[in-house]
């Protein structure tokens, strides 16, 4: 005779499937120029979150900052370099191809267009971006359409009272505790991933560039080579 009282109450929480499609990464950024720091995140969270491919998408007209001083051909160039030989990453040009603005939203509902509703997205993102997310255009849309995915230093907590209200109460009612549950659905999920970041920046990279010091080490040599060969960053100021 079965003790009823010993069984378990069935769990709410989605649960991955073997049979699930593991999930695509979406990593957008101006990349001015791409760095390590770009290039080791990816390759992390491709592992920690057992990503099927990371595509990297370089923004033509980011809407949170100027507009850059280097094109988007360039920008973008400079991305298939670094990119080429990692079968894991694969470069999208769609913003860059896109008129106006280059918003997520829009690329993640191109995205879905091509993909299908199935497969699991998941938008990767650093802590920063996470917080001014409601300044994002149709920000709560991205959750209809993704995972969110944010990479944060360890030792960090993802505090709900730290956010705005309207992200908090997104944030609190869709975080997920593993990795393998983003495979479970194709999107609405958060997810919080400590990642030891390397401390490298665009900002530096442009200033090492323009006063005419040493960039190397910090970004790939292929990339370095193009900079050089078509005299990207020298002679611009601070801006």
């Amino acid at each position: 005779m079965v003790d009823r009282r010993s069984e378990q109450e069935p769990s709410l929480e989605p649960r991955a499937s073997s049979l699930a499609p593991a999930p695509i990464g979406v990593f957008g950024g101006t990349f001015d120029p791409i760095h390590y720091g770009h290039l080791r995140l990816a390759e992390e969270l491709a592992d920690r979150l057992a990503l099927r491919e990371v595509r990297i998408v370089p923004a033509r007209l980011p809407p949170h900052r100027g507009t850059p001083r280097v094109t988007s051909a360039h920008r973008l160039e400079m991305v298939r370099l670094a990119c080429a030989g990692n079968p894991r990453f694969r470069v999208d040009d769609r913003e860059c191809r896109r008129e106006g603005a280059s918003y997520t939203v829009d690329s993640l509902l191109e995205l879905r267009g091509e993909l299908g509703n199935d497969i699991p997205l998941c938008l990767l993102m650093g802590v920063d971006a996470y917080l001014a997310l409601t300044t994002w255009s149709r920000w709560e849309r991205l959750f209809e359409l993704a995972h969110v995915v944010i990479a944060h230093r360890p030792g960090f907590e993802l505090d709900t009272g730290d956010l705005p209200a309207a992200l908090a109460v997104q944030t609190s009612t869709r975080l997920l505790r593993e990795p393998p549950l983003l495979q479970a659905r194709p999107a609405g999920g958060v997810l919080a991933v400590d990642i030891p970041p390397l401390d490298i920046s665009g900002t530096a990279i442009r200033a090492a560039l323009r006063e005419g010091r040493s960039a190397r080490y910090l970004l790939p040599d292929s990339v370095l080579d193009y900079i050089a060969h078509n005299h990207l960053y020298k002679g611009l100021d601070a801006a």
